[in-house]
């Protein structure tokens, strides 16, 4: 099929390789047709390596879904982006996939896609197609990996639906449908996006740990896309700018990457038993009873809550951070970490090696 195309940008945010195995897949097809292409990383992208396009260029931007929401630092990346204004562009994610006997689940964008394109629409992009990927989920902290005889079928129908979504996109045409199946459910999770985007994932960023089978290789720290892990007294420490991608824990060739649920739990329950109610009670106290009130004290009580929250997963984790360093106490917390089970399987796209 033509393209009206010459060249092809895409440039992605990818944990685990699930966009950066889409990008390729497009990225093939447009090579396929004599387009230029360069593909790219968010975090590797130079502006250098497309100064010889020439003529007509389409520019993609896939990614991820993190908390129904295009991570932050792709949506950072993308407000700075000032490349080949004007040009076509096109969205994708790839969303929490799952395989129920032959049938094939899709996942849930929430905002993944509509607020990048709405950002891409304001500094003067023309935005023609939005596309998911209903690629196997990568949330290890949540669930186990899948079984690979379903991650290679899942990997498969995506292959197979991506081409024929890359043949109509690099023929100029529109691709909406898709993305607007959902839409939905989408507007349904939306909160749940905004929540994770000012909240969620700074306390998510606070819950992963190294048990006692690190042997402070570094490799998570040096394959880190957002560099958020740091080596300190030679186990790996994360900073809040931690995006949850998931790839520290997928690659650790030693397992030794785990989810502290313990922290996790002790938290939220001291939060909802105890802190829960104080808080609605200052609000109450600073927010006298009125006609226009209720906004006002709800919004004073969502600010104290969360803030508050947010720094209990500080605290807890710098605590739980000097406290790993003590074998028995290590082994302790491991031990209530369901990550640490051998069924509890780790993920990452067939084929790739753990680089970024």
């Amino acid at each position: 099929m033509k393209t009206v195309y010459n060249n092809l940008l895409i440039i992605y945010y990818s944990g685990t390789g699930n966009s950066a195995r889409v990008s390729e897949w497009i990225a093939e097809n447009a090579r396929s047709k004599g387009m230029n292409v360069h593909v790219a990383s968010f975090n590797k992208f130079n502006p250098a390596d497309i100064a010889h396009f020439e003529g007509k260029t389409l520019i993609g931007f896939f990614s991820a879904t993190h908390g129904f929401n295009m991570p932050h630092s792709m949506i950072a990346f993308m407000l700075r982006f000032k490349e080949l204004r004007g040009s076509d562009t096109f969205i994708g994610n790839t969303r929490a996939g799952m395989k129920l006997w032959k049938l094939f689940m899709p996942g849930l964008s929430g905002i993944a896609m509509y607020f990048p394109a709405l950002i891409m629409l304001l500094k003067g992009y023309e935005v023609k197609a939005m596309y998911p990927v209903d690629l196997p989920s990568n949330w290890i902290s949540l669930h186990p990996g899948l079984r690979r005889k379903i991650v290679d079928s899942m990997v498969v129908h995506c292959n197979s639906l991506v081409n024929h979504f890359a043949d109509r996109v690099l023929n100029g045409r529109r691709v909406y449908l898709r993305s607007l199946v959902l839409l939905p459910l989408d507007i349904i999770v939306a909160p749940i996006a905004i929540g994770y985007y000012f909240a969620g994932r700074f306390m998510l960023a606070k819950t992963f740990v190294a048990s006692d089978k690190c042997n402070a290789c570094g490799l998570c720290a040096r394959q880190c896309p957002t560099k958020s892990i740091i080596i300190s007294e030679k186990r790996p420490y994360w900073k809040f700018s931690c995006e949850s991608c998931m790839h520290c824990m997928n690659y650790c060739p030693e397992r030794a990457i785990e989810t502290a649920h313990t922290l996790v739990f002790t938290i939220l329950a001291v939060f909802i038993l105890f802190l829960n109610p104080i808080f609605a009670g200052w609000a109450d106290a600073l927010i006298p009873q009125g006609e226009f009130s209720n906004p006002l004290r709800e919004l004073v009580y969502f600010v104290l809550q969360w803030s508050m929250m947010m720094l209990a997963f500080w605290a807890g984790y710098e605590g739980l951070y000097y406290l790993m360093r003590f074998p028995a106490i290590n082994r302790l917390i491991s031990f209530f970490s369901i990550t640490r089970f051998a069924f509890w399987r780790r993920y990452h796209i067939p084929g790739k090696q753990g680089h970024n």
